[in-house]
């Protein structure tokens, strides 16, 4: 079904749509790497819309490599351009973020970061997307393991759908 996007949502409009590239990661505690990655924005006509990513290694080669991070989640738009994600990792890390969007930018940081028991230690996250010409570029800033708030990975994706 094809539903009309909720007026809540059209600050967020720009987002929506299954975007596909490159990018970059890296942290202290691992060596760096390259990544390809699959990301779409979708909605139900309600008041957020639905995220999901998906990432794998891109070898040295250029050849893809073993499947690397998911995550699941939903974006909600709140009044004065403030916007509210949750983010579920099958790793056993929750992140409730809180931002705002201005002229197709977001920039959000954690609220709550909540793990399992077995879950990496992930206390602090930094995220920022948006429009680079018709692209769209996003970096996150994670702190862990004891590290302080610094780059993590960054990304720049096309829109496939």
């Amino acid at each position: 079904m094809d539903f009309e996007l909720h007026p809540d949502c059209e600050p967020l409009k720009f987002l929506l749509g299954t975007w596909e590239g490159a990018g970059v990661g890296g942290y202290p505690t691992i060596e760096s790497f390259n990544f390809g990655q699959e990301l779409s924005f979708t909605h139900i006509g309600k008041p957020f819309l639905s995220y999901a990513s998906r990432t794998w290694l891109i070898e040295p080669d250029g050849t893809l490599g073993r499947p690397l991070a998911v995550e699941t989640g939903y974006w909600r738009p709140r009044p004065d351009h403030q916007v509210e994600v949750t983010l579920a990792h099958p790793t056993g890390i929750v992140e409730i973020y809180v931002g705002n969007v201005a002229f197709n930018r977001v920039e959000l940081q954690t609220d709550v970061v909540a793990r399992t028991e077995s879950a990496k230690e992930v206390t602090a996250g930094h995220r920022l997307y948006g429009l680079i010409g018709e692209d769209l570029g996003w970096a996150y800033d994670m702190a862990a393991v004891g590290q302080p708030l610094q780059s993590h990975l960054s990304a720049q994706l096309k829109k496939v759908s």
